[in-house]
């Protein structure tokens, strides 16, 4: 087969190009600029001037053309500014999902078929599953290095035409061994960070900086008004925190926890967080954008649920909605961040997910 791969100068994609290359297919590496790399990156930034210079050098080393496609400007409209605008609307986006459906599986997915491409791989850790009804989504082998989370937005089209030679590989030390064996410079070279824009400083002063509106301290109140202490931006919280709250007084000495946002008057809302996690109130989530991975149920379908990247699941019922939005009712409470993501489980198959609304 001819295979574009997609390459962002790490070990992962130049393993998953030299395995492809070994196994006799005809391999096309694309990695994209994606933002101004001309100062210093944070280490562990990724899509540097450093990791194109990576890629090139192992598409040389295994003998396969390799291209840099600009896509500054349409990865800054589409990923940097939606950020920032999540921001400020007092939400918490998932960046690596509008990159994914973005300049990834949209822009270079097309660049592929233009050039004669049978299908396009990724360095990705998730399964793609010939299943009875198609190709289906399934988490990877390796639990700890799982991304469907994160790619929960990849349509059924999408997913015909693109490959995850690593979803099978037991761990990353193998993934390792692997580029050592094929001679790979980047074997030992360290894993990017998840927003990889970030390249100096911290995303809340990135945000500030794009969105100076929103920029400045505040208050941090409790449900019904009353001031309990001070923040240095709104930018720096999201819901369901509980972390970092500072010294807030309450009076009852309980642990508190983000409940909501206020983005014109700048006040972050907290409450008590065991009285929050038990509120039978907070079992109903709405989502909006709704990408399924199997034909829609209009009754429902039961299924565990992921509401943030890092969570385990929880049990839920979800019944899709008018207008490409779905509900979630979940059989224990929770207190999700609006703007991120809740993806759905049938064991280690994706079916599917949908963005949090306030």
């Amino acid at each position: 087969m001819r295979i574009l791969v997609a390459m962002s100068g790490g070990v992962d994609s130049s393993v998953v190009a030299a395995l492809l290359k070994r196994q006799g297919h005809e391999v096309i590496g694309a990695t994209l600029q994606l933002y101004d790399h001309s100062g210093p990156a944070k280490p562990g930034a990724c899509c540097a001037g450093r990791d194109i210079m990576d890629a090139r050098m192992v598409a040389e080393r295994i003998g396969f053309p390799h291209y840099v496609i600009d896509a500054e400007s349409r990865f800054r409209e589409s990923v940097i500014e939606s950020f920032a605008d999540a921001y400020a609307r007092g939400e918490t986006p998932v960046p690596c999902v509008a990159c994914n459906q973005g300049v990834k599986f949209t822009d270079l997915l097309n660049m592929a078929r233009d050039l004669g491409c049978e299908a396009m791989a990724t360095g990705h850790y998730v399964r793609r599953v010939e299943g009875p009804d198609g190709v289906e989504m399934h988490r990877p082998v390796d639990r700890d290095r799982d991304q469907s989370w994160f790619l929960f937005a990849t349509t059924r089209e999408q997913l015909e035409f693109l490959r995850f030679p690593l979803g099978e590989m037991p761990d990353k030390a193998h993934v390792r061994a692997l580029a050592e064996e094929l001679g790979l410079d980047v074997a030992t070279k360290r894993d990017s960070q998840d927003i990889c824009f970030v390249t100096n400083g911290s995303y809340a002063g990135l945000v500030e900086k794009m969105r100076p509106e929103i920029e400045g301290p505040g208050d941090i109140v409790d449900e019904k008004g009353n001031v309990l202490g001070r923040h240095e931006g709104i930018a720096r919280y999201t819901v369901g925190q509980s972390r970092r709250l500072g010294d807030i007084h309450t009076g009852t000495g309980e642990r508190q926890m983000v409940t909501a946002i206020d983005v014109p008057s700048r006040r972050i809302i907290v409450g008590p967080r065991q009285k929050l996690t038990s509120d039978e109130s907070r079992r109903t989530v709405r989502l909006r954008d709704m990408n399924w991975l199997i034909d829609a149920p209009a009754e429902g379908v039961r299924c565990g649920v992921q509401l943030r990247a890092r969570e385990g699941l929880r049990q839920a019922i979800v019944r899709p909605l008018e207008g490409n939005r779905a509900e979630v009712q979940l059989e224990e409470p929770a207190l999700p961040a609006p703007g991120q993501a809740c993806v759905m489980y049938e064991g280690d198959r994706v079916l599917g997910g949908g963005f949090i609304l306030a």
